[in-house]
């Protein structure tokens, strides 16, 4: 029974999607201010996060970025904001997926389905005991979702462990954002590539500090890699 926190202040809106996810089968727990959120997410925890952006207290983007201080967990987006930028920015902050308002509950819990399915294979990976990655100073341990880099550990979201990993178990292979995108993300290609660009960025620039930032090489015009 997957365990579901859904954090949305609009009374309405919150119980509808309650209410459909358990008859889903799911376990619902409402809050219904950012603040309220983040207390029942470090109390009780969760399989999945449905977060509103604007929300009351904490708002959704401070929300996001207090979880992804410590977990990797699937966080739904729920927007009213429909430009490009908005979405990029959404995913630069962590989030694994969005929905605009006004939004179909059917089309939510196919979303939710899909992050849990994500969220499931990872932990699979890591029950199988996937070998280390080591590249160059980078020690990549997939069981634990850690990189350690010249001896420093860094913090990484998902996405970006993700793209790490996947950029060091190949060096010299030249990914596109394509292929990254639907090997990371799990989904059929649908953003722009500067949603790449933006995840790379901030890998970047946490690797910076452990002089390892330039591992990851642009190739212009196709794609990023790791020099062998």
């Amino acid at each position: 029974m997957p365990r579901i926190l859904l954090i949305e202040d609009d009374t309405d809106i919150n119980n509808a999607v309650c209410a459909y996810l358990n008859r889903q089968g799911c376990r619902c727990r409402q809050a219904f201010s950012g603040t309220e959120g983040l207390l029942y997410w470090r109390q009780e925890g969760a399989d999945l996060l449905v977060v509103d952006l604007m929300l009351p207290g904490l708002n959704g983007q401070g929300l996001l970025a207090e979880v992804r201080r410590t977990a990797a967990v699937p966080v739904i987006v729920l927007s009213a904001r429909t430009a490009v930028q908005d979405r990029v920015e959404l995913l630069r902050l962590g989030a694994d997926d969005y929905l605009t308002n006004p939004f179909s509950l059917e089309e939510l819990w196919l979303r939710i389905g899909v992050q849990l399915r994500h969220a499931g294979a990872a932990r699979l990976a890591g029950e199988d005991t996937a070998p280390t990655i080591r590249y160059k100073e980078w020690e990549i341990d997939p069981e634990k979702r850690s990189l350690v880099a010249a001896g420093q550990p860094v913090e990484l979201t998902l996405h970006e462990f993700e793209i790490v990993a996947l950029l060091a178990s190949r060096p010299q292979k030249v990914f596109t954002r394509q292929e990254i995108f639907e090997q990371v993300w799990n989904q059929t290609y649908f953003v722009e590539d500067k949603t790449i660009n933006v995840h790379i960025s901030n890998i970047r620039a946490k690797l910076r500090p452990t002089g390892t930032d330039g591992y990851i090489r642009t190739v212009w015009g196709i794609g990023f890699k790791c020099e062998g």
